[in-house]
């Protein structure tokens, strides 16, 4: 694998890991039942801690991008036809 296929892999991995840790541990107003800020709507998050996620994210993507490089530099993944 290239680096600049590594590359690739690790956005689209970290774009997948991103977005399915945004759900976890958001609650909004008004499953907390508190009341909507102004400008807010009820479905909003209360604190949705991107910047946490984004960073969790990005620990988890690498970790993955180097087990994916592993498996298609020792051939167990194939992507080509043989």
């Amino acid at each position: 694998m290239s680096w600049f296929s590594a590359v690739l892999v690790y956005v689209v991995v970290w774009w997948l890991v991103f977005f399915m840790s945004l759900p976890i541990g958001a609650r909004s107003y008004h499953e907390a039942g508190e009341d909507v800020e102004s400008g807010n709507v009820e479905s909003a998050p209360m604190r949705p801690r991107v910047w946490l996620k984004a960073g969790i994210s990005t620990v988890i993507a690498a970790v993955l991008t180097v087990i994916i490089y592993f498996l298609i530099d020792s051939g167990a993944l194939s992507f080509r036809p043989e």
